[in-house]
């Protein structure tokens, strides 16, 4: 049992991650030095050790449906992107379901790029045995406070996760989009459709994820709010009478101190109101999505003018049925009056001038089909004319 009654778990990188019996309350917590552990807790725990409130938890609930979400809270960053829900600490990330196929790579790599520096790998978080001076030093192997960190992590997993199903849908859509215009089928038409509909689906994704980071970069104040290690070091500090009330000594997480990287990235701030570091980062990775979505823009623009391209083809196959149409209909016209003439002499009737004129009926069944000829070939000038028929 750890501290505050949490049941937990370590982490065997052999085996334990590669096993997906994920439970809906397994969170991974992941320290700035790499260590992880599973803790099996529910919502009420997660929020006593993060400090934060129930609204912002729900956000990351995977029953139910929240939109993209990067919020900065007073101690925690809460993170809500796809399937990447967690939440970030000045010391410590909190991933959810770490047995998903999913986030398996995620916590491998903030295994790998959370720690401070390869030297202090077996120590905690919060050791200040060093002085000033070497906590400078630390500060400029690595100047990122370990949030930024940790965030860096999961944006460039969400970005490289979108861009590969583009670039899946591309793969599988151009070939596609080329046999349609080559052959229109209803087996290629459907295959179509449901390409179209999850490239749809998978914009939605894309904007909602730029649609935030872009949100975020228009507001200084919540980039602001995202500096959870200068945040810690100013409530600590002795120029500020206030820490005292805002870290409980008894907390997991509250209680224990800041990284010597990150009290080293505040020191050399110094302004609060500083957030060029953060706008960087955000800057680089929304650039990032900007590309995946004109990707996906790019592709829809092309099933456009594929639809259009074939919008024209049965247009033209329509105009040709409209001139099959017409001269099937002006022959049929000019046959009927051969027919009504034929008909007519044809008849057994005695007539009195049908004695020696056997010629006169070879002239009219000529000149009836002339007539005919005539009246057929002056039907489909007029048309040609109107432009109804091709030249």
């Amino acid at each position: 049992m750890g501290r505050d009654g949490y049941s937990i778990v370590p982490v065997d990188p052999q085996t334990s991650l590669m096993k997906k019996t994920a439970v809906s309350r397994s969170w991974v917590l992941i320290d700035c030095t790499g260590k992880d552990q599973i803790l099996d807790v529910d919502k009420y725990a997660i929020m006593h050790r993060v400090q934060i409130h129930a609204r912002d938890l729900r956000i990351l609930d995977p029953l139910l449906s929240y939109p993209s979400t990067i919020l900065g809270r007073e101690k925690a960053i809460v993170l809500n992107l796809e399937h990447i829900k967690a939440i970030i600490t000045a010391e410590e990330v909190l991933l959810r379901d770490p047995f998903d196929d999913n986030v398996i790579p995620i916590v491998e790599e903030l295994r790998r790029r959370l720690p401070i520096n390869s030297i202090h790998q077996g120590q905690e978080c919060g050791n200040e045995q060093s002085n000033g001076k070497n906590d400078v030093e630390v500060g400029e192997e690595d100047e990122s406070p370990f949030e930024f960190r940790a965030l860096e992590v999961a944006l460039e997993a969400i970005c490289s996760f979108l861009d590969a199903r583009t670039t899946e849908l591309e793969t599988a859509a151009y070939p596609a989009l080329d046999e349609l215009t080559s052959k229109i089928s209803s087996r290629n038409l459907d295959r179509v459709r449901k390409l179209k509909s999850a490239m749809t689906r998978l914009t939605a994704r894309v904007q909602k994820v730029r649609d935030e980071l872009e949100q975020l970069l228009d507001d200084d104040d919540d980039m602001a709010d995202l500096y959870l290690s200068r945040k810690m070091a100013g409530a600590s500090s002795p120029i500020s009478g206030s820490g005292a009330q805002y870290w409980d000594p008894s907390s997991p997480t509250i209680g224990s101190k800041i990284s010597r990287a990150s009290r080293a990235s505040v020191a050399t701030r110094g302004d609060e109101n500083d957030v060029e570091e953060l706008e960087m980062l955000l800057e680089a990775y929304f650039m990032q999505i900007d590309g995946t979505l004109n990707k996906l823009t790019t592709l829809r623009e092309y099933i456009d003018d594929t639809e259009d391209y074939i919008n024209i083809q049965l247009d033209n196959h329509r105009n040709q049925l409209i001139q099959l149409e017409l001269f099937l209909s002006s022959g049929t016209v000019s046959l009927s009056i051969y027919s009504l003439v034929a008909g007519i002499f044809g008849m057994n009737i005695p007539y009195k001038w049908n004695v020696d004129h056997g010629y006169m009926f070879k002239w009219v069944v000529i000149f009836s089909g002339i007539t005919c000829a005539s009246l057929f070939v002056l039907i489909i000038s007029y048309a040609r004319h109107k432009g109804l028929v091709g030249s």
